[in-house]
């Protein structure tokens, strides 16, 4: 079937594919590791802990593996990154016994972990990237269209692998459910490597290794505005809700986890249809052009998301019932959000030189990375001291500061 369309959607259709076999792999270890630390009695710091390189290695992965896939190609990054995840998941293959000596057990596991990070960012990066160059060039309403099907089919896809972790620890325990992940990627692993094309994102000329950091405005300012646009989502949501929502709000851990997770899916769904919300109508004058979101864009969408925490944590102050301000909330600050993000991954792939596309898209991701990691600690930090409405607060100033830094970004839309 694949052998009838044409080149450039054949690709498409197999780093789609890559893309989302590993991420149903990525949120099904998630909750693998967390419930099964947790039947075998780490405390919640302790788990915590086990991501701790996890997150840290996405970082310097994005930074060095947009400099790989410039200069070696992005199918061998996107293969590579299969392939270590495959081997993240055969290292957790070990006794139990093992798994529980605090000595030998947490630092493999966290080296496992780092191992299944960078085999994250390696895979995202060389799927973003590899998007630029099958479009043709000038296509920007395609270009959209492809990157948001993309961001959003992965977000709902890492929210049905935290159900999918569930079911398989239950249906075939930890052991059982590793075999069975690391044994189907193994196989998408083996036709990735026989099906994507050699050249795929390969710079025409060999960048240096000084190149790795993006020489373009365009691209510096809007990662400075990732960083801060996924660390007022994270301050917020990563720790503190779902702390705040089991322990003040009384939740089951099973229900605080189905109900995050169905917020993933939602999320990643909304990613998919944001070229609705944000401007591809047809252009009146012309009926073949489509008037395509820029700077301008941004800057509106996170001005209206600015206002979310802010009115979450006010309803609350006010005396409002918390748990349903916060729901409400939330449900709300997703569907802004994800409008946000699927429009800021258009943009980057939009912005992004042609030749050795990945490095400015790696240097961009590093920054969405360090936002991850910064609103990680944070939420901890802001939490424990000061509880759910700091957190929110915080997450409206650094909305805000988002918005400033947007207005540096340029101001005339891509048309196709």
């Amino acid at each position: 079937m694949l052998r009838n369309l044409s080149p450039a959607i054949r690709q498409y259709l197999i780093v789609t594919g890559n893309y989302w076999a590993f991420t149903l792999t990525d949120g099904a270890l998630r909750m693998l590791v967390v419930l099964h630390f947790h039947q075998l009695g780490y405390s919640p710091l302790a788990i915590a802990m086990l991501f701790l390189f996890y997150e840290f290695f996405g970082v310097v992965t994005n930074l060095l593996g947009g400099w790989l896939g410039a200069r070696f190609g992005l199918n061998r990054t996107m293969n590579l990154g299969l392939g270590m995840q495959v081997i993240a998941l055969f290292m957790l293959m070990v006794p139990n016994d093992f798994l529980w000596s605090a000595m030998a057990g947490v630092p493999w596991v966290m080296a496992a972990q780092a191992l299944s990070g960078i085999a994250k960012d390696l895979n995202k990066m060389s799927a973003k990237s590899a998007i630029k160059q099958l479009v043709p060039k000038g296509e920007e309403g395609q270009l959209y269209r492809w990157v948001a099907l993309l961001t959003g089919s992965k977000n709902a896809l890492k929210g049905v692998g935290f159900f999918l972790g569930g079911a398989l620890l239950s249906w075939f325990g930890f052991h059982g459910a590793l075999t069975l992940m690391a044994t189907a990627l193994g196989l998408v692993w083996l036709y990735s490597v026989f099906s994507l094309g050699e050249d795929l994102g390969k710079a025409k000329t060999k960048p240096k290794f000084s190149e790795m950091f993006s020489k373009s405005r365009s691209v510096n300012v809007l990662s400075a505005a990732r960083l801060f646009l996924f660390a007022s989502r994270d301050v917020w949501f990563v720790v503190a809700l779902p702390v705040f929502l089991a322990s003040e709000m009384g939740l089951p851990h099973s229900l605080v986890g189905g109900f995050l997770a169905a917020w993933v899916i939602g999320y990643g769904v909304v990613q998919s249809f944001a070229p609705k919300f944000t401007g591809t109508e047809r252009n009146q004058a012309d009926t073949n052009k489509c008037q395509m979101p820029d700077g301008r864009s941004a800057m509106i969408w996170v001005g209206l998301l600015a206002f979310l925490p802010a009115a979450i944590a006010i309803a609350m102050g006010l005396g409002f019932d918390p748990l349903w301000s916060v729901i409400i909330g939330l449900l709300a600050f997703g569907v802004v959000f994800a409008v946000n993000s699927s429009l800021h991954s258009y943009l980057i792939v939009s912005y992004a030189k042609d030749d050795g596309v990945s490095l400015d898209i790696g240097f961009y991701y590093m920054a969405n990375a360090m936002g991850r990691l910064l609103g990680t600690v944070l939420s901890g930090w802001l939490y424990q001291g000061y509880g759910l409405t700091a957190c929110l607060y915080v997450s409206t100033a650094m909305l805000l500061l988002t918005c400033l830094i947007s207005i540096a970004l340029p101001r005339h839309a891509a048309v196709s």
